[in-house]
């Protein structure tokens, strides 16, 4: 009986581990299907349009942080812009390069200029038919190309672009300079432009997609999960804010706003809208993470000084108030070039206009006349700075102490402060008034 118990124990034992193994089969199977489905590739697709500019930057930014801490299988970059600021342009290329995802550019339309450049970083490139990429040659402010340092570095940048990918470097070089040969491609002296046929030849495609379904499928990620990163309202006034066509209009209608309050009793109109002008310069440039809050503060800081000239003599306040409006502007930026420029257009316009609006427009047009303080202290107006003797004029009289050239004369007997012509005169003299400038009452001696 002994043994038989014992046997039984064991198989009992046998029995309740298989039991035990049976479940967590069952568990382990039961949680695959929920596992399969968590694992699911989840695609981004960012749009990549208008001018190139910091405002897109820090959207870019902040979309790639966004798969990269999703764990997107890809971003697929919608590309349709003609180009922008060179600087923004590098910063986004070294974002792509960065990107721990998978970046895929398509070339919906165009990438022109920047938008090419940006396109040639991306690990994979995609053309919509009759779409263009090229054209990529570095100008400046005015529209001129620019000096022979900064399309150096552009060409250097290109090439290097160009080489990350796997590319031929001598097409993104043939697109920022014309002097560059490609017989087959473009004429001498030209940009390179590239259909999305000729990019598919030479290797700056992977291929011709019709629409993004097409792409998806070509990518083989038709089954991901697709996730939109649009452009709140917050990103587009940044984006317009820093453009590069912007920020003069913004600042110079800053300082005209300033300039006319100085004009103008109390504080109007005219001042609002210029520090308010100047506030959406700082937002714009907040926003794209270009500035910090620092230079607000600068900002603000100056703005007060200025106000308190008003109240304190010696003009240090408001020195000290406009050099801080100032540095704080070209703290704000990351192009010193351009902030020098647009503050010089800023300065120059603000007050030619202001000159124009008080000079010839100030008497013909009400609105101005009620911005602009006109009222003086005239004597027309019955007001009377100081009194003037006309009446003394050829009165004669007798000189009390020597006029060594100015004392104390005797006219109608009344005594009062006269001053020679320059020569003196002595006490118990006689004198006659010559003329008077105010208090100032002019003798010369009678004889």
């Amino acid at each position: 009986m002994s043994g038989n118990m014992k046997g039984g124990i064991h198989v009992g034992k046998v029995r309740k581990r298989s039991s035990f193994f049976l479940l967590l089969i069952l568990v382990a199977f039961c949680l695959t299907p929920f596992q399969t489905q968590a694992k699911k590739e989840v695609v981004y697709i960012v749009p990549l349009e208008s001018t190139v500019e910091n405002g897109l930057h820090a959207f870019l930014k902040r979309a790639i942080a966004t798969a990269e801490e999703n764990d997107a299988s890809a971003i697929i970059f919608h590309i349709n812009t003609n180009g922008g600021v060179v600087d923004a342009a590098s910063k986004i290329g070294k974002l792509f390069k960065d990107s721990s995802v998978k970046t895929v550019a398509w070339v919906d339309n165009k990438a022109l200029s920047a938008g090419a450049f940006i396109a040639l970083n991306a690990d994979e490139i995609y053309m919509s038919p009759s779409s263009t990429m090229g054209a990529a040659a570095i100008i400046d402010s005015s529209g001129n190309a620019a000096d022979q340092k900064a399309q150096s570095y552009w060409l250097s940048a290109m090439e290097s672009a160009a080489e990350n990918s796997g590319r031929d470097p001598q097409y993104a070089m043939a697109m920022a300079d014309g002097n560059i040969s490609i017989p087959d491609l473009k004429k001498d002296g030209e940009l390179l432009t590239l259909t999305n046929n000729s990019a598919e030849v030479v290797g700056y495609s992977e291929g011709t997609v019709e629409n993004q379904a097409q792409l998806l499928s070509v990518l083989g990620i038709e089954n991901a999960e697709m996730r939109n990163v649009d452009e709140t309202i917050a990103d587009k006034v940044a984006r317009f804010i820093t453009n590069p066509a912007v920020i003069p209009f913004l600042l110079t209608i800053g300082f005209l706003g300033l300039v006319m309050e100085l004009f103008s009793p109390g504080f109007g109109i005219s001042g609002i809208v210029g520090i308010s002008s100047l506030l959406l310069f700082f937002y714009g440039h907040l926003v794209s993470g270009i500035a910090g809050y620092e230079t607000l503060v600068l900002f603000l800081l100056g703005i007060f000084l200025l106000i308190l000239e008003f109240f304190l003599p010696g003009g240090i306040a408001g020195s000290i108030g406009f050099i801080s409006i100032v540095g704080s502007l070209f703290l704000a930026t990351d192009n010193y070039k351009l902030m020098a420029v647009s503050l010089l257009i800023a300065v120059v316009v603000s007050l030619t206009v202001s000159i124009l609006l008080i000079k010839v427009f100030g008497k013909k047009m009400k609105f101005f006349k009620k911005m602009i303080l006109k009222d003086s202290t005239s004597t027309e107006e019955g007001y009377v700075s100081n009194v003037n003797r006309v009446e003394l004029i050829g009165k004669i009289g007798i000189a009390l102490t020597p006029l060594r050239p100015s004392g104390i004369a005797l006219i109608d007997d009344e005594r009062i402060d006269v001053v020679t012509e320059g020569n003196f005169i002595d006490p118990d003299k006689a004198i006659i008034v010559v003329k008077t400038e105010g208090s100032r009452i002019v003798v010369r001696e009678h004889k």
